[in-house]
This record gives C-alpha cells, sequence and structure tokens, in this order.
C-alpha cells in the first residue's frame, strides 16, 4: 500500500507578545495546538528590533552570549562570528520612558569594547524621554564608536512623523501627541546631523535618529532578522504561515515583524494568518496585509486553542 503523501508544515513565525509572553513561548503553544489538529510545524520565533531580537538571531547566526557592565549592572549581549559581531537590545536597559538614553549609548559602547567590529543594535520598543539624545553625548564623549553601528529598526516611520502615527494608531491621545511631536522636533534639531524625514528615524522614540546623527546605518529590524532565519525558504516550503504579535494595529504595517512577513506571504503566494493579543486594526488594514483569518489570544492555553481553530481552517 503506498505511503501517503507528507503533509508540507505550518511556518509558526509570532513575534514576542511585549510584557507578557517571549516569541518561543507564543510559538510553542501555537505550534501545539496545530499539532493536536494534525499539522506538521515550522516554529520561527520572529523579531523586528524589538523585544525578544537577541534571542532569535542568535541561535541562528551561531553567537554565544556575553555579559557587559553598564552603569554598574550587568547586561547580556551576543556575540556571533568569532566576536567580530555583537548584537544587543537597548530598550532594557532603559526603564520605560527613561527620563536620559544615555546608558544605550554606554551599552553600545561596551559591546564595542569587546572588540567587536560591527555592533548590531535593537532599538525597537524604547521609549526614552530625550528622544535619545543621551546615548548620542555618550557615544560622542567617548570619541565616537571604533566599530560600524546598525540599528535595527521596528517602525519606518521618521522622527518628526511619530507623534502623527501614534495619534493615528490610537495609542497617544490628540495633545499627547501634540507636545510630543514637539519636543522629538527640538530634540532633533540639536543633534549633530538632523534626522528629520530620514525613513527608521522615528524607531525607538527618535533612539534610531540619535544613533543615525553620529553615524549609524538604520535597517529594518524584521528584514534583517528575517532574512538570517531563512525565513522566505522556511515559508515556500510551507502550507500555510501564522504571524503573531501583542497588538495588531496601524504600526504592523509601518515595518513591524508580522506585517513584513505577511507581506511577503503575499508576495509569494501563502496563505497567512493572525493570532494576536489585541485586534486593534480596521477592516481595510487587515486587506492590506491579505491575512486569512485574525484571532485574538493572550495567554499559552488561549493561543493552544487557537492553534486548533487554525488547523481546521488552513
Amino acid at each position: 500500500m503506498p505511503t501517503p503523501p507528507t503533509r508540507a508544515p505550518i511556518l509558526v513565525a509570532p513575534a514576542a507578545f511585549r510584557g507578557t509572553l517571549r516569541a518561543p513561548q507564543v510559538a510553542a503553544a501555537l505550534a501545539r495546538g496545530l499539532e493536536q489538529g494534525g499539522w506538521p510545524v515550522d516554529p520561527c520565533p520572529i523579531a523586528d528590533g524589538g523585544a525578544g531580537t537577541l534571542e532569535v538571531l542568535l541561535p541562528a547566526l551561531g553567537g554565544e552570549t556575553a555579559a557587559v557592565a553598564v552603569g554598574g549592572r550587568e547586561v547580556g549581549i551576543g556575540l556571533v562570528d568569532e566576536g567580530a559581531a555583537a548584537i544587543v537590545e537597548l530598550a532594557p536597559v532603559l526603564d520605560g520612558d527613561a527620563a536620559t538614553s544615555a546608558p544605550a549609548g554606554e551599552l553600545i559602547l561596551a559591546a564595542a569594547a569587546t572588540g567587536a567590529r560591527v555592533v548590531i543594535a535593537g532599538v525597537g520598543d524604547a521609549r526614552p524621554a530625550d528622544g535619545g539624545a543621551g546615548a548620542a553625548t555618550a557615544i560622542r564623549e567617548a570619541g565616537g564608536l571604533d566599530a560600524e553601528l546598525v540599528a535595527l529598526c521596528d517602525v519606518r516611520t521618521p522622527v518628526d512623523r511619530v507623534a502623527d502615527a501614534l495619534a493615528a494608531a490610537g495609542t497617544v491621545a490628540g495633545a499627547a501627541a501634540a507636545a510630543l511631536g514637539r519636543r522629538l522636533d527640538a530634540l532633533a534639531s540639536q543633534l549633530p546631523r538632523d534626522p528629520r524625514d530620514v525613513t527608521w528615524s522615528g524607531a525607538g522614540g527618535g533612539l534610531a535618529g540619535a544613533l543615525w546623527a553620529v553615524g549609524a546605518r538604520l535597517e529594518s529590524g524584521a528584514a534583517f532578522v528575517l532574512d538570517a532565519l531563512d525565513a522566505d525558504g522556511r515559508m515556500r516550503a510551507a502550507r500555510a504561515v501564522v504571524v503573531g504579535e501583542g497588538r495588531l494595529d496601524l504600526g504592523t504595517l509601518a515595518g513591524k515583524a508580522a506585517g513584513e512577513l505577511a507581506t511577503r506571504a503575499r508576495q509569494s503566494g501563502v496563505p497567512c494568518f493572525a493570532v494576536v493579543g489585541e485586534r486593534a486594526i480596521d477592516p481595510f488594514g487587515a486587506r492590506i496585509l491579505d491575512l486569512q483569518a485574525v484571532l485574538e489570544a493572550g495567554d499559552p492555553a488561549a493561543l493552544e486553542a487557537a492553534g486548533r481553530r487554525l488547523a481546521a481552517i488552513v
């Protein structure tokens, strides 16, 4: 009797649900549900320069962890290519709406001091109150950076349009957005190079633009990570793709990992589904991403159940 053909797997590629679940946790829960529904899965946690970037990049690039001292505490970084490149996440050293972004600059300097010739810095999810000015000052006062600096950005919005984007997404009220816009505009005008109108410069609350002002190259964090994970090749071998993030909104369309992968899936003709903590995007936005279905699930049990539901409709 002939052996039945093997089903193509489902590529399960969520980003972290910021503040609640890491990307591997989300992927594992969705995978359990899909497997219970009879589907093989290819777990592929993703990131875009924000939460989880170091965690998903390091295994893909064959690196190792290390620690550097920043402000009297040990901070974990990644070293790849035998230490020739260092990977850091900047948001964790900036507590909430940090008054100064200087610790981010100090972390970049400490990573370069390991001997790395390239420092890959994830700026996503950072929201320093100084728009990145402190980080730029720290790097300048150290005499500049003796390494190439690549800033991985999670939104392509220029710094002078960040406030409008946040207001449009409903994450910042109108008056507060206007005040934020004025503050970021004033801070940007005082940097060594003016980052206003520079694509990606608004990532990290303007931190990306401040780093660009002292020589950083700004790149799409989502594209960088997806390429490192060979997401395109894995997607083409898959029956469908499942993306995920904590909040599906207009920001998803502006460079977030879920939006980038959904766009690639649409271009490749691979069906794409989304499981998110909160859906805050209108039907038109969902059509732009060409999502076949959007399910809401905010904890492991709900994510597993969402996987089972997807197994029935993929």
